[in-house]
This record gives C-alpha cells, sequence and structure tokens, in this order.
C-alpha cells in the first residue's frame, strides 16, 4: 500500500510537466521562499477511533514550480478506542492460550478506555491556481511520518499498549480554498483524507495566518 501511495505521489509530482509542457528547468529549489504560517482547527472520523478534533501548524514554503507549491504541516489529535475495537482487541487477547488456560474471558469494558493520540509531520505538494484575485484552489497529496500512543489504565506497561505505540508512514490527499481578504491575512477550509496502515480517516479543517507579503 505505501509502495502504491508512494508511485501516486510521485505521479502528482510530474502532473505540472505533462499537463502544461513545462521546461524541467522551471521545477527549482531555488524558488522556495517562505510565504507565510497559519494555524487551523478541525475534526477528523476515525475508523477506530471516536470522531475527535484536529489542530494543526503550516507553513508555505512558495513554489517549486509552476503551480506546485510545498507546503509542511504538524497535526495533533487525540481520541478514545471504539468499542467495536475494544470488542474485537478482547476477541484476540481471548484466543491466546495463556488467556484460554486460566478459563476466565477478558471482557471489553474491562480494557477500556483506552486514548489513543496522534502526531504527524507531513509534506504537501499542492497544484494550487487563482481562479479570482485574492482566492487560491489547490488540490495534491502528501506524505507523512506518523507517531501513534496508546495508554489507558488497563494496558499501560503491557504489550497491548506497545501494539499501540507505533511510528510509521502515512499518505494523505487534500483539496481546499484560501482567500486573502487583507493583505497579512490568509484564511482557509480544507479537506483531507489520511491513510495509514492501522488506521484511516477524512478531515475538515479550517485556519488563518499570516502572510509577510502577497503573492
Amino acid at each position: 500500500m505505501m509502495r502504491r501511495g508512494f508511485l501516486a505521489f510521485l505521479w502528482l509530482l510530474a502532473v505540472p510537466t505533462a499537463a502544461w509542457a513545462q521546461r524541467l528547468e522551471d521545477y527549482d529549489y531555488e524558488n522556495l521562499a517562505f510565504r507565510g504560517v497559519s494555524v487551523d482547527v478541525g475534526r477528523i472520523w476515525p475508523n477506530k477511533v471516536e470522531s475527535t478534533p484536529s489542530y494543526s501548524v503550516r507553513v508555505d514554503l512558495g513554489y517549486l514550480g509552476p503551480w506546485l507549491r510545498l507546503v509542511p504541516s504538524l497535526t495533533y489529535w487525540s481520541s478514545e478506542l471504539k468499542g467495536v475495537e475494544l470488542e474485537r482487541l478482547a476477541d484476540q487477547l481471548n484466543r491466546l492460550d495463556a488467556i484460554r488456560s486460566r478459563g476466565v474471558p477478558i471482557r471489553a469494558d474491562e480494557l477500556g478506555p483506552i486514548d489513543w493520540r496522534g502526531i504527524a509531520a507531513a509534506l504537501d505538494a499542492q497544484l494550487a491556481w487563482g481562479p479570482v484575485e485574492r482566492v487560491l484552489g489547490y488540490a495534491g497529496a502528501g506524505l507523512g511520518i506518523h507517531a501513534l500512543n496508546g495508554s489507558g489504565p488497563a494496558i499501560d506497561g503491557t504489550f497491548i499498549e506497545d501494539l499501540l505505540d507505533t511510528v510509521t508512514a502515512g499518505l494523505e490527499g487534500v483539496v481546499g480554498v484560501e482567500v486573502q481578504p487583507l493583505d497579512r491575512l490568509r484564511l482557509y477550509v480544507e479537506g483531507r483524507y489520511t491513510l495509514l496502515e492501522h488506521i484511516r480517516y477524512p478531515g475538515l479543517r479550517i485556519g488563518g495566518g499570516y502572510v509577510p507579503w502577497s503573492r
């Protein structure tokens, strides 16, 4: 899955050259420059934990080439494992010989609550275009490193906590709209989908930030 995601990310980077017939030399890291910093709040709907707020900081590094900008970000969220996931975990534990031999199965309510937190550092490659003045639409994909941490009174210090504590790569898709009502102010709303090995979730973000100069 990650190999396919990485190939898709490379394909995105190649789109501007193919679609607009730009020369390879148009894409140069020397064109990158700090364009602003933003913060946002949002909400995610994961498949394994309850829906929860998310908080992000992102930096606009400008354009690697025509229409192609790079945007790194740092995101945090925290939530509780869903009841159905606790039941699934209890079922898996009860299949272990050490648990079956004692004759008393583990119940889901004995495991919970279990908190799961995520911190992600990601880099987006976004195709950005300006349909009208001071309005910018964008769509793209990104790669991220996600640190996940699980905790709970019943699992702290056990192998279950070790299973929930992981660092993994993730693939993200994003689409959004920015407006710049003032010369130094940027507002945006974006939808995002994040795919990891152990969890996936769509999300919605609303944010604003500082723009040191007009684009």
